[in-house]
């Protein structure tokens, strides 16, 4: 048994154990749905692009039985709370961490699915605030329980846009697709290439094991400063200069150096210049992973992080001393992964290295008073799925 099964199955007994404890009858079933990292393609979704996520092992686990009242009970075993929401609470505007629950409701029976009430225990271990989708993950696993709860036949990418939709319009958070996507769909041993605008997906071979590597994850512990201001000034300006180039969007420029030329404004023609190029190197990275060239992706990674501080100009100096020192004892290639302004970063390091070189990580930030780091390594990781 690997140890991420025993993970799971140890999350999947506490959940149900808890549900008992809670309802006094044991659950209908037992579901999860995992974290992920996004490996290369950044603000490349919302220019209708190409991203290269892998789940993660680290996910939420949702126990749940049918309920015989007219509410629905969740309890969340991370913050010991249990919130209580019926019919008329289906609206946006709901506070709380709750709301994800409450918003996969709302999303299915928007798009005309019958829900029943029901009772939910869910734990977690997805880290939170640190940019690995624990939103995401949450709203998937729920998602799978009352589907198969109310014998919803939804194909996987149909149950990533609801609950997409859950997070966009209920919740109100204006992410992408590629959370749920990856919660959903992604597949062991694998990340998932997806096409942002034709919504298709590949699963693409990420054979770390035969090329002796691994990749860390490190959370810079950074709190997101002006995240939501940023990304819209980003957004705009891309969605001007596509306007500029006469394209539906910069996932159609396929002149990159004629394109700059007709932009004038300098900030622009690096926006440009970072989204068309990490288009690019999500699909070099899709195809050296398929030829098993694993380590070559290092240099992708590093270019992946250049581009993101020099161009977008997104990272921050926490984010940028972690990629550096990681890269200096050893790493094959490092970047930061995530929207930016903070978050955390990822490197392709030598296996069974992952502590040593976050060690030295960790020496770095306290040199210069920043806060403790944490880490794992990132096991690419199945989808959303029923445990029992």
């Amino acid at each position: 048994m690997t140890a991420a099964t025993t993970t799971t199955d140890t999350a999947a007994g506490r959940v149900a154990d808890a549900f008992k404890d809670i309802t006094g009858q044991p659950p209908a079933g037992v579901w999860a749905a995992p974290g992920r990292v996004n490996l290369i393609g950044e603000h490349t979704d919302y220019n209708d692009g190409l991203v290269l996520p892998f789940a993660l092992e680290q996910r939420v686990t949702v126990a749940a039985a049918p309920r015989q009242r007219d509410n629905w009970t969740v309890t969340s075993l991370n913050s010991r709370q249990t919130r209580t929401f019926d019919q008329d609470d289906l609206r946006t505007g709901i506070d709380g961490w709750h709301a994800y629950v409450a918003g996969v409701v709302w999303a299915l029976r928007d798009a005309g699915f019958p829900v029943a009430p029901a009772d939910l225990v869910l734990d977690s271990d997805v880290p939170s605030g640190a940019g690995l989708s624990s939103s995401a993950a949450l709203e998937c696993a729920v998602l799978a329980a009352i589907a198969d709860l109310n014998g919803i036949d939804l194909d996987p990418m149909a149950r990533a846009v609801l609950a997409r939709k859950a997070e966009n319009e209920f919740v109100g958070a204006p992410t992408g697709l590629m959370d749920q996507a990856a919660s959903t769909l992604a597949t062991a041993g694998h990340a998932l290439l997806l096409d942002c605008r034709s919504l298709d997906t590949s699963q693409i071979p990420l054979e770390l094991d035969r090329a002796g590597l691994e990749i860390l994850v490190l959370d810079t512990k950074t709190p997101h400063a002006l995240v939501d201001s940023e990304y819209a000034t980003r957004r705009a300006s891309c969605e001007t200069a596509a306007a500029q180039l006469g394209v539906p969007a910069l996932r159609d420029v396929t002149d990159l150096p004629a394109a700059l030329e007709r932009i004038d404004d300098p900030i622009t023609r690096r926006r440009v210049r970072h989204v068309v190029t990490e288009n690019n190197r999500v699909e070099q990275a899709a195809e050296l992973l398929r030829d098993g060239r694993v380590t070559e992706l290092g240099r992708l990674l590093d270019a992946s992080h250049a581009s993101m501080r020099d161009d977008f100009e997104i990272t921050v100096p926490t984010v940028d001393l972690a990629v550096e020192t990681a890269r200096r004892c050893g790493a094959v290639g490092a970047r930061m992964t995530g929207g930016g302004f903070g978050g955390c970063i990822i490197a392709l390091v030598p296996a069974g290295s992952s502590s040593a070189v976050a060690t030295a990580v960790t020496d770095a930030f306290t040199a210069v008073g920043y806060r403790t780091p944490a880490h794992f390594v990132g096991v690419p990781s199945a989808g959303a799925r029923r445990l029992s």
